[in-house]
């Protein structure tokens, strides 16, 4: 049943509720970053900094965010990323993301390291949705993922090339987040004060990680995952292998964790449709600029290409979502936003902040003096605000 989250106003006000109701274990894992944080917070504050240049007494009747993503039709340029145990969230949770993003007109991007598999969503949606894929040592299993992903139709595959060493993040070692998750004493009384949570995890299968377990050579069940997961991220990733995977895809190939000028030219010359300016959340490597400081120089590094250039990382509103586009962005993604929303309300929760995010970045356009994203650039900032 539909809830009415109408006083539901901003990200915010959805992260508040989601801390209240997910597991800490599992609402730390998405509401953290690599050591000192210091990235983490910095994708958002950079943000903070850009100031817009409000217009009057200019026609903002009959205002449009429609745009493409690698030629996909979107209602806002806004798509939800891959994000690891988005399932632990909510019970189902990749398959009422999926279906929320699907209702409301923007793509969903399912994660290799999802709880609900590629088949599970793929059943469960309306519109072909995007996958996202690690690359492994095992490359029969990467491609096994990449022939599953064609055959659930999936529209994009979206290749991650900056987790071939896991980053460190304190909260997750302090909570003793694993596969299968430690049962401390103090995860046991926390999930006792999470009793929706644990009811709906009850009543659901899917439990673990749907992409691995019984697809993955010798990963049976919980306990073989742990040590075939610590072994699998490959350090050895190239662009070589980047051109494998395009071979082996042949679709729409988007590259996402580019954050300097170079690599950006490299991801141009590798064919890909898009390339996404990421940190990965500030969870990889801390002390690494912002995405949106960045984005500017990405966009000038590959302007001759066709490549597009979009960007994720403290999007927490559809100003930030507008700055980005103003900046060169062609769209932005958004991970911890949709977490929280489906951490607080599940599938509602999502709806909900695709329709905030929506809300703001119309209004803020049209006060800006703009009413069609097309038309959206540099000068609706305030210059000496943003990175040039």
């Amino acid at each position: 049943m539909t809830q009415n989250l109408s006083t539901i106003t901003c990200v915010e006000d959805l992260r508040v509720l989601a801390e209240k109701r997910v597991p800490r274990m599992f609402y730390d894992y998405a509401d953290s970053g690599a050591w000192t944080e210091g990235t983490y917070r910095a994708n958002e504050t950079d943000f903070q900094q850009i100031k817009l240049r409000q217009r009057v007494a200019v026609d903002m009747d009959g205002r449009s965010l429609r745009t493409t993503m690698v030629g996909q039709d979107t209602v806002m340029p806004i798509a939800l990323a891959p994000t690891g145990l988005t399932g632990m969230q909510h019970a189902d949770g990749e398959i009422l993301a999926a279906q929320a993003a699907a209702e409301f007109g923007v793509p969903f991007t399912l994660s290799t390291m999802s709880i609900c598999s590629i088949e599970d969503v793929a059943r469960a949606s309306s519109k072909p949705f995007w996958f996202q894929l690690y690359v492994m040592r095992d490359r029969d299993f990467v491609a096994n993922l990449i022939d599953r992903a064609k055959a659930a139709n999936c529209s994009a595959l979206v290749l991650t090339l900056d987790l071939q060493i896991l980053g460190q993040r304190h909260k997750d070692i302090k909570n003793g987040l694993s596969a299968p998750p430690k049962p401390t004493l103090a995860n046991l009384i926390n999930l006792a004060t999470k009793p929706a949570w644990c009811l709906r995890m009850l009543g659901t299968p899917r439990r673990t990680f749907g992409n691995i377990v019984g697809h993955a050579k010798s990963v049976t069940d919980l306990s073989s995952l742990s040590s075939w997961t610590a072994e699998q991220f490959d350090p050895r990733l190239s662009w070589d292998d980047v051109e494998w995977i395009k071979k082996r895809w042949g679709g729409k190939l988007i590259l996402k964790g580019i954050l300097d000028p170079e690599d950006a030219r490299l991801a141009a010359n590798s064919g890909a449709d898009a390339l996404i300016v990421s940190n990965h959340g500030g969870r990889q490597l801390d002390g690494a600029q912002s995405a949106i400081s960045v984005l500017p120089s990405v966009v000038r590094a590959v302007e001759s290409s066709p490549i597009e250039v979009w960007m994720d990382g403290g999007v927490r509103s559809g100003q930030d979502a507008l700055k980005a586009v103003a900046l060169g962005a062609r769209g932005v993604m958004i991970g911890r936003a949709f977490l929280y929303a489906l951490g607080a309300y599940g599938r509602d929760g999502v709806r909900r902040v695709l329709e905030i995010l929506y809300k703001e970045m119309d209004v803020t356009m049209a006060l800006c003096g703009r009413k069609n994203i097309a038309d959206v650039d540099r000068s609706i900032l305030v210059p000496g605000t943003y990175p040039e």
